[in-house]
């Protein structure tokens, strides 16, 4: 039988209720004990809303011996803060995205957890949804055969009042556009599929669509070892906005992965067309993803292994972000 984790929450903004409501189905796994926003106004309507603790100072998370897990919510450039002392507390720790601002605080901050040993899990949950579940599998029984093509397209649209809130599309704050916040999700999943390239060709930009200093338009080009191409068209000017999509083409055929559904045809006359199992009120509430990601990050802890979304892992999107940054200043193909 698994032990019963004790959970404390530090940040309570929009990213709370799916951890919330997908911890609440874990409950005979994990409870949340205490939960921490220096925000007075956030701290009182999290617990009008959910009915939990709430803890004025930082350190009664942290301090707290009971609490083995602390799921980070905070900002970006928090997390270097914030998760060494967690680590140096001994506590494990499950990271909203990204892991931080910067590829060298990311990388700062998954040694801290390595040298203090505890687990360090990225909130990447696209990595759960069933259809992204349904083609790694595929890719590992090598489905497609050996890849020749892969293109990733997260093309949104993000109205004005989205940048309204204060900080919003700065450096200072999120630490990057596109990439960092809104597409970093897709492209973990085309990491997690097809792996890190070897080489990238970028082309950054910030439109003049908004009072924004992060990058809201990239082009990109990747090769990697095997010889396999890539493309990356990612940007939040795209009005009205439009589903996400990866396609992957091989030698025995075509997947292609959009919006939560999972479309495949092979040279064999195999047909795949398949969503989210509707059926299940995690999905209807759309934290079915999170809440498999909770649980691969306690199993993590209770056997000793690694989570999927380890900070190890996810540092490869950090590098794939940082290359095509660079290579759109030096105007040359970078190595990630």
């Amino acid at each position: 039988m698994t032990s019963r984790h004790r959970i404390g929450l530090v940040g309570l903004g929009m990213a709370v209720k799916k951890h919330v409501l997908a911890l609440r189905e874990l409950g005979d796994r994990a409870e949340i004990t205490a939960a921490w926003s220096p925000t007075e106004a956030r701290r009182r309507a999290f617990t009008e809303s959910f009915g939990l603790p709430t803890v004025a100072e930082l350190e009664r998370v942290i301090d707290d011996p009971a609490i083995d897990v602390v799921l980070v919510l905070s900002p970006p450039w928090s997390h270097h803060e914030i998760v060494e002392r967690c680590a140096k507390a001994g506590k494990h720790v499950l990271l909203e995205k990204p892991i931080e601002a910067t590829l060298a605080r990311s990388q700062a901050v998954v040694e801290l957890c390595t040298e203090a040993g505890v687990k360090l899990g990225i909130v990447f949950q696209n990595r759960f949804r069933t259809p992204h579940l349904k083609l790694a599998e595929l890719m590992r029984r090598h489905a497609l055969g050996r890849l020749s093509s892969a293109a990733l397209a997260v093309r949104w649209w993000r109205p004005p009042e989205y940048f309204a809130e204060p900080g919003r599309g700065l450096k200072d704050r999120d630490g990057g556009g596109v990439m960092m916040t809104q597409a970093i999700h897709a492209m973990d999943q085309l990491m997690d599929l097809v792996g890190l390239p070897q080489t990238v060709a970028g082309f950054v930009a910030t439109s003049p669509l908004r009072a924004i200093d992060t990058e809201d338009v990239v082009g990109g080009s990747a090769l990697w070892e095997d010889g396999l191409i890539g493309t990356l068209d990612l940007t939040t000017v795209a009005y009205p906005g439009f589903p996400e999509r990866i396609e992957l083409s091989g030698e025995h055929g075509t997947a292609i992965l959009e919006r939560g559904r999972l479309r495949l045809w092979l040279h064999d006359g195999t047909v795949v067309d398949e969503g989210e199992d509707a059926g299940d009120p995690a999905v209807v509430g759309d934290y079915l993803a999170h809440k498999r990601l909770i649980a691969d990050f306690l199993t993590a802890i209770e056997t000793g292994s690694e989570p999927a979304a380890s900070g190890v892992k996810s540092m490869e999107v950090h590098r794939l972000i940082d290359a095509l940054m660079r290579s759109s200043g030096s105007g040359l193909p970078e190595r990630p």
